[in-house]
C-alpha cells in the first residue's frame, strides 16, 4: 500500500510529520507493508495535512487527517473525499507549472521523468540557443516576480552579450504576504526549477546558475540543495549536461531576509557578498549584472514554467490566457478565506470569482470589504473592482498590479487607514536607504496619515502628493509601488480615513 503525506511546510505545521509517523508505527505494529512517501502539497491548504491512498482508481484523499484519525485509516473506516483530481479545486484548474507538484516524490528523478521532467531540456538541447530564445518568446511568459516583463526579451538581451561568462540567477527570495508558489514549488517539484534554469543556461550560452533562497525557508533549502547532488549525479548539471556536451552547473545560496533583496539589482549586491542595496539602472542586469556579467535574473515560478513550453511547444502555452497575459498564473489565496491555497488557472479570471467561489468567501462570514493583490505593495481592491479579469494590463487599468499573484482578503471590520499606514510604515523599516523619496518619504507617509487620522483633512492632499513623488522618483520597486496600497485605500474606502475627524466633529 502507498500512502503520500505531504512534506511541504504548510502541511507539516499542521502535524503531518506526527500524522507519517504514527502512519508508520501503526503499520509496523499491524505487519502491514505500506510504503510512506512524502510528496508536496497539492495546494488545498484548509485540507491539510491531506493524506492520499493509492487505489486501483487513483489517489483517494483523507483531510484534514490528525494523528488519532490513523486507525481509522488503515482499517479503511475513514470518510474519504473521494479521488484526488476529481476534487472540485483541482478539477477547476489548468495546472502547467504544478503538474507534478504534490503528485511526485519531489527528490526520485525517476518520478520526475516518468510525469514528463526532462523531455523539454532534452527538446532544447536539439535546438540552438537562439531557437531556444524564440520559443520562449512566442510562449509569451512574462516575469511572475512583480512587473510582468517578457521573459525571452530578457533572455534575447543576454544571448546577445558579449563576455566571457555568463549566468543565470533565480529570485527565490519570496518575501510578499500571502505569496508561497515558490516555496511550494521548490519543496514539491524542485527538478522543474532545475531543468527551467539548465534552459535558460542553454539558451543565453550561460554555464553557471544561483537560486538565492531565503533563508526563513529551512525546508526548501534542504530540498533543492538535495535535488542539485541529484541532478549532477545523473548529469542533469555538470561539464556534459545530458551527453550533450554543454555545460551549466548551479548552487544554493542563502539569504539574510532583507526584503528589499528581492528585488533584482538589490539580490545581485547580496550575491556578490556586498549590502543588498539597490543599483541604479542603467546598465541593466542583462548586460552587467552579477560580477559585472550579462546575467539572466528571474523568479522561480518564471523558470519553472519553462520546461512545459519547451515540452508542450509555445504554441500550447499561449493559447491560454487573455490578451498580452499568456499562459497560467498561479494565484496564492490566503487571508480571511474559507478555502485558502494555491490555484493555478489561465489568466482572465475575473477577481470576484476567485474571491467568492474558488476561495469561498470568507472564514468569518462577513462580507468581502477588500482584497490586497501582488503582496504588501499591492493594491486594495473593493467590491466595486471585482469584475477585473486577472491580467497584468487589465489591473493596471484599474490602478493594481498583479506582482507575484498573492490574494489577501478581508472582511468589513478591516481599518483601511491602518492599512495603509502599515504599508508606509513597512516601506520605512524594509527600505534600503539609498534613494531619498523610499528612505524619507515612508517615515513621513506614517506621519501624515496619523494627521488624517487625528483630524486633519488637508493632510489628505499631502498623503497624495507625496505618493506621487515615491512613484516617480523612488529608485525601485519597494518605493515606487508602496503608494499602490496607500492610494487604493484612500480612495475607495474614504470613510476609514475620516471616522476619529468625524466623531470629534
Amino acid at each position: 500500500m502507498k500512502i503520500y503525506v505531504p512534506l511541504d511546510s504548510a502541511a507539516k505545521a499542521l502535524g503531518a510529520c506526527d500524522v507519517a509517523a504514527t502512519i508508520r508505527s501503526e503499520a509496523a505494529t499491524r505487519g502491514l507493508d505500506v510504503e510512506i512517501i512524502r510528496n508536496g502539497t497539492r495546494g488545498m491548504i484548509w485540507l491539510e495535512p491531506l493524506v492520499e491512498v493509492e487505489t486501483p482508481e487513483g489517489r483517494v484523499g483523507y483531510g484534514a487527517v490528525d494523528v488519532a484519525d490513523v486507525p481509522a485509516l488503515l482499517d479503511g473506516k475513514l470518510a474519504s473525499l473521494g479521488l484526488v483530481d476529481d476534487l472540485d479545486w483541482m478539477k477547476g484548474q489548468t495546472r502547467l507549472t504544478f503538474q507534478r507538484c504534490g503528485v511526485i516524490d519531489p527528490l526520485s528523478l525517476s518520478d520526475y521523468e516518468a510525469h514528463g521532467g526532462l523531455a523539454g531540456l532534452r527538446r532544447a538541447i536539439a535546438m540552438t540557443a537562439a531557437e531556444v530564445v524564440d520559443e520562449v518568446t512566442t510562449s509569451g511568459l512574462r516575469g511572475r516576480g512583480g512587473a510582468g516583463f517578457p521573459t525571452g526579451i530578457k533572455w534575447n538581451t543576454v544571448l546577445g552579450a558579449k563576455a566571457d561568462q555568463k549566468y543565470i540567477v533565480c529570485n527565490a527570495d519570496e518575501g510578499d504576504s500571502g505569496t508561497f508558489a515558490d516555496r511550494m514549488i521548490m519543496e514539491g517539484d524542485p527538478f522543474t526549477l532545475i531543468e527551467g534554469m539548465v534552459i535558460a543556461g542553454l539558451a543565453v550560452e550561460a554555464t553557471r546558475g544561483y537560486v538565492y533562497l531565503r533563508s526563513e525557508y529551512p525546508d526548501a533549502i534542504d530540498v533543492m540543495e538535495e535535488a542539485v547532488r541529484i541532478a549532477r549525479a545523473a548529469g542533469v548539471l555538470g561539464a556534459d549536461v545530458l551527453g550533450s556536451g554543454r555545460a551549466f552547473d548551479m548552487e544554493i545560496r542563502v539569504g539574510a531576509g532583507a526584503y528589499v533583496c528581492g528585488e533584482e539589482t538589490s539580490l545581485l549586491n547580496s550575491l556578490e557578498g556586498k549590502r543588498g542595496v539597490v543599483r541604479a539602472k542603467p546598465p541593466l542586469p542583462a548586460l552587467e549584472g552579477f560580477l559585472g556579467k550579462p546575467t539572466v535574473v528571474n523568479n522561480v515560478i518564471s523558470l519553472a514554467t519553462v520546461p512545459v513550453i519547451l515540452e508542450k511547444g509555445a504554441q500550447h502555452y499561449a493559447e491560454f490566457g487573455l490578451g498580452r497575459s499568456k499562459g497560467t498564473i498561479p494565484i496564492q489565496i490566503a487571508g480571511n478565506v474559507k478555502f485558502g491555497g494555491l490555484y493555478e488557472t489561465a489568466f482572465g479570471m475575473p477577481l470576484g470569482d476567485l474571491v467568492d467561489k474558488v476561495a469561498g468567501g470568507t472564514l468569518s462570514g462577513r462580507p468581502v470589504k477588500a482584497v490586497q493583490v501582488g503582496g504588501p505593495l499591492g493594491a486594495y481592491m473593493p467590491r466595486e473592482k471585482f469584475d477585473t479579469p486577472f491580467g497584468y494590463e487589465e489591473f493596471d487599468g484599474q490602478g493594481g498590479l498583479i506582482g507575484h499573484a498573492g490574494l489577501v482578503v478581508f472582511d468589513d471590520s478591516a481599518d483601511m487607514r491602518g492599512m495603509a499606514r502599515f504599508a508606509m510604515e513597512f516601506c520605512a523599516v524594509e527600505s534600503c536607504g539609498k534613494c531619498t523619496p523610499c528612505r524619507i518619504g515612508a517615515v513621513r507617509g506614517v506621519e501624515t496619515i496619523d494627521r488624517i487620522g487625528q483630524g486633519d483633512g488637508a493632510a489628505v492632499a499631502l498623503l497624495e502628493d507625496l505618493c506621487e513623488t515615491m512613484k516617480d522618483g523612488s529608485l525601485c520597486a519597494l518605493g515606487g509601488f508602496t503608494p499602490y496600497p496607500v492610494l487604493s485605500a484612500l480612495r475607495a474606502f474614504p470613510e476609514d480615513f475620516n471616522m476619529v475627524r468625524e466623531a470629534a466633529e
